[in-house]
């Protein structure tokens, strides 16, 4: 394909990830897109657990048990001229570090905050991982039907917590049971609350007043509203297009996903100004064009058992640059091994479909038997190509795990071996009696990991809690196995690489005083 016609191609791509806090409205706003998109007929409403109808992003058993997401979920569409990949993050803190690979796919971000609460811990954290990375941020204030903030209080916080301008793309007339509409700043018009029916839209004169509308013209809501547009005229900042490429501008649109008001508004508004895919850093520090001729890509997450019944796993590919085609042979960095591209899937929320082609800011699923890990680049060509390496983080709680059934370890090692290889959690072995370890950022991982184990291995593991280490690695030239005490355990890592799990820091402390020639580091 000529690069004239990759470019147009990528132009149309828009990928982004949907960040909150847990509760936010996620994945309900996920749904409303899907439902734009023509993917899913109704919108399965998080909270109707009673009826079986679950959020068509949330596909692995144990979610749609607690009604949360503890894996990012991958869905693509068309909509409006677009291809769009959206990729529906875990807002659990336990599960950040999957949350932060999928934030190194995507070139911009919607950040969903719950209107009642403002911005809560989770939020600031992945706000801080998509500034750092200077990606485009929209933010949906959620669930207005119900009575929140007040929403120059919301606008006040995202500035002063989060360090960014806020442009309000439109402001609540009301709110909870009071709720009649958003005054449209951007399209400069009123969108009517009608209660889960069609929105209806006024269309208002150059003073803001509704044209044939005089009940919303005399209503004191309204009035109101219109006194906060124009102090937010007067004094707020103003739209800047190159500010929010950027990722120092966020354009702020107010709606409830729940009820299906304002997203589309919202979403619209989104797909003029999220930006096509662009270039990626390699390790070098060389950036690789979307419509460069050579393909290229990175693994950013793996899971196993999306489909239950054919025990596959999945290694989720970013398309960086060139066009992926069905059958092209690919080489995998690390390895230097040529790997035939043959059985490769689109994701369309809860369903799969084969791919023949595909370009730069599409996501493709590889069915993978063992060759890739997160972090891989794959590309064509001769010259070697590795992307920037993926963010990972050291472990802070540990457990000791073991079969319960003996006769079952096979099953157990595969389980253990899988989804070890998600990310989720890491192994670590003891030094001298090889037992299995694992280590997680927090204690939902554990139960996600014996959940799974139990019913897509068909094994019961025991789990015994060692409680919170500090994970240090050593460098095995400075290593005597007689270092180890009760204090700071050695273990090795899935490498084969030595490091200690000290008890607390001051077990740190008096390691660091008894061999101070030693050096221990944070991470490998």
């Amino acid at each position: 394909m000529s690069n004239q016609k990759l470019q147009t191609r990528d132009s149309t791509r828009r990928t982004f990830a949907i960040i909150s806090h847990p509760d936010a409205g996620k994945t309900t706003i996920t749904e409303q897109l899907l439902l734009f998109g023509g993917v899913v007929r109704q919108a399965g409403t998080v909270k109707a657990r009673k009826t079986g109808n679950f959020a068509k992003s949330d596909w692995m058993e144990i979610e749609q048990k607690r009604g949360i997401s503890v894996t990012s979920s991958v869905m693509q569409f068309d909509y409006g001229g677009k291809r769009i990949n959206i990729l529906d993050t875990p807002g659990h803190a336990d599960f950040s570090e999957d949350t932060y690979r999928t934030l190194m796919a995507v070139d911009s971000a919607v950040m969903v905050i719950d209107s009642a609460k403002g911005i809560e811990p989770q939020t600031k954290k992945l706000f801080q991982i998509c500034k750092m990375r200077g990606i485009p941020i929209f933010t949906f204030m959620n669930k207005l039907d119900r009575d929140g903030r007040d929403p120059m209080d919301l606008i006040d916080e995202l500035e002063t917590v989060l360090g960014v301008q806020a442009y309000p793309m439109n402001w609540p007339i009301g709110m909870g049971k009071n709720l009649e509409g958003i005054f449209d700043r951007y399209n400069h018009r009123v969108e009517l609350y009608t209660h889960a029916q069609k929105s209806q839209m006024v269309q208002l004169d150059d003073d803001n007043n509704p044209i044939n509308d005089a009940e919303l013209a005399d209503d004191d809501q309204f009035q109101e509203t219109k006194d906060s547009i124009d102090l937010l005229d007067m004094a707020g900042n103003k739209f800047d297009e190159d500010k929010i490429a950027t990722g120092d501008l966020t354009p702020v649109f107010f709606g409830s996903a729940l009820v299906n008001f304002g997203v589309k508004t919202f979403f619209d508004a989104y797909l003029k100004y999220a930006p096509a895919p662009s270039a990626h850093k390699t390790q070098e520090g060389d950036m690789i064009q979307p419509d460069a001729d050579r393909f290229s890509g990175f693994v950013f997450k793996i899971q196993a058992n999306m489909n239950p019944n054919h025990r596959d796993r999945i290694a989720f590919v970013r398309i960086c640059s060139g066009e992926f085609e069905k059958g092209m042979d690919v080489n995998l960095y690390r390895t230097q091994k040529k790997l035939r591209l043959s059985n490769v899937t689109e994701f369309m929320a809860n369903t799969r479909e084969n791919v023949n082609t595909a370009v730069a800011g599409d996501i493709i699923g590889l069915y993978d038997t063992g060759n890739f890990q997160i972090g891989d680049t794959i590309y064509t060509g001769k010259a070697p190509v590795e992307f920037e390496k993926l963010p990972q983080f050291t472990p802070e709680l540990f457990v000791r795990v073991s079969a319960k059934n003996v006769m079952k370890q096979k099953s157990f090692h595969k389980g253990i071996d899988q989804l070890v290889q998600e990310g989720a959690v890491q192994l670590y072995t003891s030094y001298t009696t090889n037992d299995y370890i694992l280590g997680a950022v927090g204690q939902l991982q554990f139960e996600v990991f014996q959940f799974r184990m139990k019913n897509e291995y068909n094994s019961d593991v025991n789990m015994e809690p060692m409680g919170h280490k500090i994970a240090r690695w050593v460098d095995p030239d400075q290593l005597d196995e007689k270092m180890s005490s009760s204090r700071n355990l050695l273990v090795k890592d899935r490498t084969g690489q030595p490091l200690f799990l000290f008890e607390n820091a001051f077990a740190m402390r008096w390691f660091k005083d008894k061999y101070p020639d030693v050096t221990l580091t944070a991470k490998l």
